[in-house]
């Protein structure tokens, strides 16, 4: 049977909700480009509301040279989330429906206004914004050995898995989210450090990415929304046991344990 959208979206989902990795879509479908996984993307968040969950914003991907650096891959993307992804504070990882979880400290935004594009710059992007946070992704892939091309990760919602935020929020005025630095430990230990201009050279940069991106596929960003504005650091893995932890300069420090 030959691949197509609905085929590849139902397959994703299906590895999400059983637990289970498999090749990329490009090893059999080697001509998949980005407009189609886009397609694939958008399919299986369809699949997703079609069973009860609500969109409440999007992810960025890939937004800084260390991610894009281990998965061999030299442009960001969008994807979405959905209420079920949300991990609420004082949880742990859920191993019980993540493959391969690993996590990445975020910016995250919450939008106070809708932000349409394309032609939205940082400058007009940061003016829509309510309140930050810190966070940490636990990204995850429906791929084995997190192995894929920009179509793959595209199409599997950008390896989406959960998130936490922290309990400080704050607003954007007076606030350099550029200069905003971040911890990050691994079971007490440092083992990366970063700054908020580690993601496309400032957050607002990232946000205003997103709203291109979906103006070009004619979506809104809407107010009330959660960004994710990428990983400021490589992703660490969350094994049994482990726990991590981002500290911000100006935001808290947000613990995840597995």
């Amino acid at each position: 049977m030959s691949w197509n959208i609905q085929r590849a979206a139902r397959e994703l989902l299906a590895r999400e909700d059983e637990r289970r990795d498999g090749p990329p879509l490009t090893d059999e479908w080697p001509d998949l480009d980005l407009a189609t996984a886009y397609a694939i993307q958008d399919e299986t968040l369809a699949l997703r509301l079609g069973r009860g969950e609500t969109l409440i914003g999007v992810k960025l991907g890939l937004t800084s040279r260390a991610k894009q650096r281990r998965m061999n891959v030299d442009a960001p993307l969008t994807a979405w989330l959905t209420d079920a992804m949300i991990l609420p504070a004082g949880e742990r990882v859920p191993r019980d429906r993540l493959i391969h979880p690993r996590a990445e400290p975020e910016i995250v935004l919450v939008l106070g206004r809708d932000l349409a594009g394309p032609g939205v710059s940082a400058a007009t992007a940061l003016c829509a914004v309510d309140r930050v946070l810190g966070g940490i992704e636990v990204i995850d892939s429906r791929y084995a050995d997190f192995r894929f091309t920009l179509p793959d990760v595209v199409a599997d919602n950008a390896s989406s898995g959960c998130f936490v935020t922290g309990p400080l929020a704050r607003g954007v005025d007076g606030f350099d989210l550029a200069a905003e630095s971040c911890v990050l430990r691994v079971d007490g230990t440092i083992h990366d450090t970063a700054t908020g201009a580690a993601v496309q050279g400032h957050p607002a940069e990232a946000l205003a990415l997103a709203a291109n991106d979906l103006g070009r596929r004619g979506h809104t960003l809407r107010g009330g929304w959660v960004v994710l504005t990428g990983g400021m650091t490589d992703a660490v893995d969350m094994g049994p046991g482990t726990t991590v932890s981002a500290g911000f300069g100006a935001l808290g420090h947000v613990t995840l344990g597995a």
